[in-house]
């Protein structure tokens, strides 16, 4: 048998320890999934490898719309009305082909692929095989491995593989290179050296860890950037390299490779512009690459003429009629400086004068502890001084909507294959079939198709926001407002209300805010101690009426009502309730787990910040 011809791949730089681990994998039979940002050398790496083993891969881009069908295979319709379900009317799909052929399977962004999808894979990785209806049972050659790519850091459009898929597979996590890798890297794509390899792969490896940037540039936007830097100099006709053209360069390789942290209001320009400004010019040594405030191009605090407009703080909001007087009663009290150091052990590092918050200590308690940094941010919040109150609400408008968006994907389980619309998605062979006339050609109603469907619904989230809610419980309060936000899509765009004794409308159903602007405002609102749920829920039935779909409430609260009425009783037009407890007490747990039945959902107990983004999850994927 031939050898396949395999093209030749790029030369792998480093990864020693990967390529090791990735070969003695696959030589002992298993599968691999590659985990790692972009630029990592995923895809290099897996055609280093095949080239070594002289193998064949097999490539599938995953995403949403990848079907079982796709996958595995179909049968072709000419064919199966012209010869019936034979063999040879099946046309193999990649996974198929590459079982057959003992080839690697190579399928990129892995957690991208809907869970229908994935859940195919489970014989085949446990036993080698298939079965595919009419076609019949199909083994895979002994050289067949599944290799798997997924980007960790992308929130957006992805879910967490399941359990019954990780625990069939291998996982090797690649991370950026150092330095004089990635120098590397770059000189043998570019084939040039010195400055411009120098100025690029600083800049690229300083967009990693600017506080600013929720995800920097990769080795690939090094690589444009000298390319850019080269060619602009050359163009322009310069004897060296200028900061202009630096500048034009270092916006076009990396401005759209970086993504800004969710919560903060700057550009991706401005915050080259900072970095660029903090090593130039480049021959000189600098000990960091910090920000140097008013530096780059007359901009304060680091902002660069290439920002846009700031937001008006004084924009009209949408509020509702259940808006009321909040100045009446007594509100969470502030807290002083004494009071915060007696009750936070990192206090005087995080806040080491008066009025002033370290961010890097700060970034350091979060990466130690995060749940004591959660709660030291949220008291900060409720200071007595106003400076620091103030900038403690402008840091957690950024950090929370951060924490929210790691781990917050597209809920699963809500879309399902089902029969489509006439010409659209893909053609049910079997149903058209059996409802054929016997006419040909078959008319168009004779199609009949599947595709993805999605149920209609509509979600409001309930937050407490009484005087009992502060500390952890308050930061949870604000991730999850943040997180049902960002989850939220075109068929789910969801309310967010707060409530204590009155109820405030943060974001009626329909109407999309920024999270940092929603979190904001929860923080600054007063709380109060009475807790009235009943309110709160006819207040949610009300932001619900009118709605398309199932009617579906997420309530985070003690769920101890302190006025009102019977909070069962409020439940008329929600068609589920799922609750959340922060912190819980055997009473609150109690409580909680009475009104979710009441309103045919779960409770679930949430006592840290790693259980509130699954337990948050979960509720949007289980309701409806």
């Amino acid at each position: 048998m031939a050898q396949p011809d395999i093209p030749a791949a790029p030369q792998v730089i480093g990864l020693r320890r990967e390529r090791e681990v990735l070969t003695v994998a696959l030589g002992a039979g298993r599968h691999v999934v590659l985990e790692g940002p972009p630029g990592t050398g995923k895809s290099t790496l897996l055609r280093h490898i095949a080239r070594d083993l002289r193998t064949q891969v097999v490539f599938v881009e995953g995403n949403a719309e990848l079907t079982p069908a796709r996958l595995i295979g179909q049968y072709d319709p000419a064919q199966v009305l012209a010869e019936g379900y034979v063999a040879a009317s099946f046309t193999d799909g990649p996974l198929l082909q590459a079982m057959r052929a003992g080839a690697l399977l190579y399928l990129e962004e892995f957690n991208r692929v809907p869970e229908e999808t994935l859940n195919v894979l489970i014989t085949v990785l446990t036993e080698g095989e298939i079965a595919v209806p009419r076609l019949g049972l199909v083994r895979a050659d002994p050289g067949f491995r599944l290799i798997a790519a997924m980007n960790p850091f992308d929130a957006i459009g992805t879910a967490r593989v399941s359990h019954a898929i990780a625990d069939r597979i291998c996982r090797v996590v690649l991370g950026y290179q150092d330095a004089a890798g990635e120098r590397r890297i770059t000189s043998a794509q570019t084939g040039r050296d010195g400055l411009e390899v120098d100025l690029a792969v600083t800049l690229a490896r300083a967009t990693r860890e600017h506080p600013d940037v929720r995800m920097g540039s990769s080795v690939r936007g090094a690589i444009d950037l000298v390319l850019l830097l080269a060619g602009l100099t050359a163009l322009r006709e310069e004897a060296e390299l200028a900061r202009e053209t630096a500048r034009d360069a270092v916006h076009a390789a990396l401005s759209g490779r970086i993504r800004i942290a969710d919560g903060c209001d700057r550009s991706p320009e401005s915050v080259l512009d900072e970095l660029l400004a903090g090593i130039w010019p480049p021959h000189q040594e600098r000990p960091s690459l910090g920000p140097e405030p008013d530096s780059a191009d007359g901009g304060q605090d680091g902002r660069g003429k290439a920002d846009g407009p700031q937001p008006d703080a004084g924009r009209a909001r949408s509020r509702s009629s259940l808006r009321r007087d909040r100045q009446a009663g007594g509100a969470r009290r502030t807290r002083s400086r004494a009071e915060l150091a007696g009750q936070h052990a990192a206090f005087s590092e995080v806040s080491p004068e008066t009025g002033a918050i370290d961010e890097r200590a700060f970034a350091d308690l979060l990466a130690a502890d995060p749940d004591a940094a959660a709660r030291l941010l949220a008291d900060l919040t409720q200071a007595t001084d106003d400076r620091m109150r103030a900038a403690a609400r402008r840091l957690a408008a950024r950090v929370f909507v951060q924490l929210a968006a790691v781990g917050q994907h597209k809920s699963r389980g809500v879309r399902r294959i089902g029969p489509g619309r006439p010409g659209d998605g893909d053609l049910d062979l079997e149903r058209t079939v059996g409802g054929m006339s016997g006419t040909w050609p078959p008319s168009s109603e004779e199609i009949a198709t599947r595709d993805w469907r999605a149920r209609q619904r509509s979600v409001c989230l309930l937050v407490d926001a009484s005087g009992s809610m502060y500390g952890l419980a308050l930061a949870m309060a604000a991730i999850a407002a943040a997180g049902v936000i960002l989850a939220a899509d075109s068929r789910m765009d969801p309310g967010v209300l707060a409530f204590g004794g009155m109820v405030t409308v943060l974001q009626p159903r329909g109407v999309r805010r920024p999270p940092a602007d929603v979190i904001g405002e929860l923080l600054a609102l007063r709380g109060h101690g009475l807790t009235d749920l009943a309110a709160a829920l006819r207040a949610a039935s009300a932001d619900l009426a009118g709605s398309p779909g199932y009617r579906e409430v997420i309530l985070l609260s003690d769920c101890l009502a302190t006025q009102g009425g019977d909070p069962a009783a409020a439940l008329a037009g929600i068609d589920r309730l799922n609750v959340l407890t922060p912190l819980p007490t055997p009473e609150s747990a109690a409580a909680g787990a009475a009104l979710a039945r009441a309103g045919g959902g779960i409770c679930q107990p949430v006592s840290t910040l790693a259980e509130l983004g699954p337990a948050l999850t979960r509720a949007l994927a289980g309701l409806g």
